[in-house]
């Protein structure tokens, strides 16, 4: 399918950009996800960085000075997104022992506090690199110290930098909020261009209740988006349900007032306290009930799936199946390199085929569209559509059997030929 553009009549009057995003890419195979695979296909991205045109080779306009790069026998699908990240602790990978879960918060929390900024910065900028080698060129990163946001901005890359917030004591509660704030308005002169900004409330056993509202009120009233590790471990939810367990004994070790109502999952206490919107990501979703399912589709909110991460720490198995069949907006994320140790999305999507009997071109999606859909940013990226902006990532696959959507998840990073972003190539295999 080609879809036309107002300009086709004189192509060469496009104007060619200074910084090399105008190109046409022509691939064996090329995969726009919002539309039917075409073979021998090719993309036009115009000087603004937005595809002006998609459809077979043939039809597609070759305009004049504008480079023309054939990929061969490649398959060129969207971009990646990856819907959680935490690029801060690139370098971290195999660093922590403590197998159970909060010791393993606990422990990360003492590294992170022996790192610093330009530490973080230089990690930051390393996991960027390294997810452009992945064919990612979205990222929804969530973490303290502000070196993503800076890095994304630095690199004129693409993406939501997340900041996250902590207080589990609710006497603290204007405190956090307003070191929140300062972090904010600190860093919000690197939201620019693609590079959007956002806050996290980290999650229900490190922010109290009163956190949890003032945080998501703020959030609402200034139009940010919000993340928040959501129903991630058995001992989260017998934290809230209960007022027991790790998490319970470590507040009152601290001497902070447990959740004053008990009888909550996470979802439904998030919800108690407004911080549900359809602007909400809510990241893994592991302990989750029906109720839970359909109070998130009732609010709008989306979910990060992240399987390997969720497997890795023993929580298991996010019910992707029932998300899907809700309606929700689900897209996948791999969550950090010290617990999967490579971030590779294509796995993940893998891995959430297990979960659930979804097709190919389906967790295909997952991986584009859908983790557009679950920013709330599918009318600008996520597919090979006109108007779009032109990320686009080239894999050469392992195999030559199979559908073109199966053949590319059966690869990995290794296989990534090119990526390119609004246009602009951000990586290109030696």
């Amino acid at each position: 399918m080609v879809e036309p553009l107002a300009s086709w009549a004189e192509p060469a009057q496009l104007p060619i950009s200074a910084d090399g995003r105008a190109r046409r890419l022509a691939a064996r195979w090329l995969l726009p996800v919002q539309s039917p695979p075409i073979e021998h296909g090719a993309v036009l991205i115009g000087s603004s960085g937005r595809i002006e045109a998609v459809g077979p080779d043939a039809l597609v306009p070759r305009p004049q000075g504008v480079p023309v790069v054939d990929l061969g026998d490649a398959i060129a699908i969207p971009g990646l997104i990856n819907t959680h990240t935490h690029l801060e602790l690139t370098g971290l990978e195999g660093r922590i022992a403590e197998r159970e879960f909060p010791a393993w918060i606990r422990r990360l929390r003492e590294i992170k506090a022996t790192r610093s900024f330009s530490e973080f910065a230089s990690a930051a900028r390393q996991g960027l690199t390294d997810c452009y080698a992945a064919g990612v060129t979205f990222i929804a990163d969530t973490g303290d110290s502000g070196a993503v946001i800076q890095a994304l901005s630095e690199a004129d890359g693409a993406g939501i930098a997340y900041l996250e917030v902590f207080g589990p004591d609710p006497s603290q509660a204007d405190e956090s909020l307003a070191g929140l704030q300062t972090d904010i308005a600190r860093n919000a002169h690197w939201a620019t261009g693609r590079v959007r900004i956002g806050v996290s409330p980290h999650a229900p056993y490190t922010v109290s209740g009163p956190l949890f509202k003032a945080v998501a009120d703020w959030a609402r009233t200034e139009r940010l988006p919000l993340a928040v590790h959501l129903a991630e471990s058995p001992a989260e939810v017998q934290f809230l349900f209960a007022g027991t367990g790790p998490f319970a004994k470590t507040w009152l070790g601290r001497g902070i007032p447990l959740p004053p109502s008990k009888g909550h999952t996470p979802v439904t206490w998030l919800a108690a306290h407004g911080v549900l919107s359809d602007r909400s990501l809510c990241i893994h979703a592991v302990q989750v009930g029906p109720e839970d399912i359909r109070l998130l589709s009732d609010r709008g909110a989306a979910v990060a799936h992240c399987p390997l991460s969720n497997h890795m720490h023993g929580h298991g198995k996010a019910p992707l199946a029932a998300f899907l069949d809700a309606g929700l907006r689900v897209g996948l994320g791999t969550d950090s390199v010290v617990s999967v140790g490579k971030l590779d999305l294509l796995a993940e999507a893998r891995a959430a085929g297990e979960l659930a009997e979804v097709p190919a071109d389906m967790l295909l999606e997952l991986c584009t569209l859908g983790g557009a859909r679950a920013l709330g940013l599918d009318s600008e990226i996520g597919s090979l559509t006109v108007g779009k902006w032109g990320d686009c990532t080239v894999i050469r696959p392992r195999s030559a059997s199979g559908s073109p959507a199966r053949r590319v998840l059966e690869s990995g990073p290794g296989d990534v030929v090119a990526t390119y972003l609004g246009g602009r190539e951000v990586y290109r295999a030696p």
